[in-house]
């Protein structure tokens, strides 16, 4: 066992640390492949993920009350590009103390240069090791960055270790992709524990997807991340960022191809 005391994935020995190695591998090839992608793309970021993240109006005006709702003096960014996010909320919060942290040092500079530091800080640094001490923000927030990394939940961790009053996400619901009977099915692998083999062979081994606009990206659900909110969280929202109509009470897991989570803790 490690020093952690949790077992190797895999099984042991030597074939098990072979796969353990093969795992690393490709976890920081498909990481390299990411940043280099942003890396090289910068310039037109803007442009490019103008779609993504906090798309329509209406998501946006419930993320704004959230935050006026929980009195949020300060507010974290995590995956935050170039800080677009930050300038727009800028005005709605003009007295919020407002972070971003991002580990694409390029896409900081796209930011600063673009006034974003008008707005908020921006920090070079990784959503699953956030530089910041527990409890140091009262919101910490996402916008579409945990469908882009391999273990999304590492940074969910860190997340709430950080917050101290919500934790919100705005990402990706592979549950709500699909034909209906595709809908059914992928929730029935997951529940089945087999969803990583399937990822796997769909994917040829690779884990992931890379498709242009877009770059590289995982098979990603908010819902992947419901255990880990709803035990720090004294109540948890669930909101579709998708206009399709509510057709069955799985609203928004079989009907919205994007969620919202908002997690808080309440006193």
């Amino acid at each position: 066992m490690p020093a952690g005391g949790q077992p190797l994935p895999y099984g042991r020995g030597a074939a098990g640390m072979k796969r353990v190695k093969a795992m690393s591998v490709r976890h920081d090839e498909a990481v390299g492949i990411q940043r280099l992608y942003y890396t090289e793309t910068a310039a037109d970021y803007e442009r490019m993920h103008a779609g993504e993240g906090l798309r329509d109006a209406f998501t946006r005006k419930f993320v704004e009350s959230i935050f006026r709702m929980l009195d949020a003096r300060s507010i974290l960014d995590v995956g935050t590009a170039t800080g677009r996010f930050l300038s727009d909320l800028r005005p709605v919060l003009p007295g919020a103390f407002l972070c971003g942290v991002e580990p694409v040092f390029p896409l900081l500079e796209v930011g600063r240069q673009s006034g974003a530091l008008d707005s908020g800080d921006l920090v070079c640094g990784s959503g699953d090791a956030l530089p910041f001490p527990d409890s140091s923000f009262d919101v910490v927030c996402e916008f579409a960055t945990l469908h882009h990394v391999r273990r999304p939940n590492a940074i969910v961790r860190e997340m709430t270790r950080v917050a101290r009053k919500g934790v919100v996400l705005v990402d990706s619901n592979r549950f709500g992709q699909g034909s209906l009977l595709a809908r059914v099915a992928k929730v029935g692998v997951c529940k089945l524990g087999l969803w990583p083999v399937y990822d796997w062979l769909r994917t040829r081994g690779n884990g992931y997807r890379i498709t242009d606009g877009d770059g590289l990206s995982f098979s990603y659900s908010v819902f992947d991340s419901y255990e880990l909110l709803s035990a720090w969280a004294d109540r948890l929202i669930l909101v579709p960022t998708e206009s399709e109509k509510a057709s069955s009470w799985l609203h928004p897991l079989l009907n919205s191809r994007g969620v919202l989570a908002c997690a808080i803790k309440e006193g």
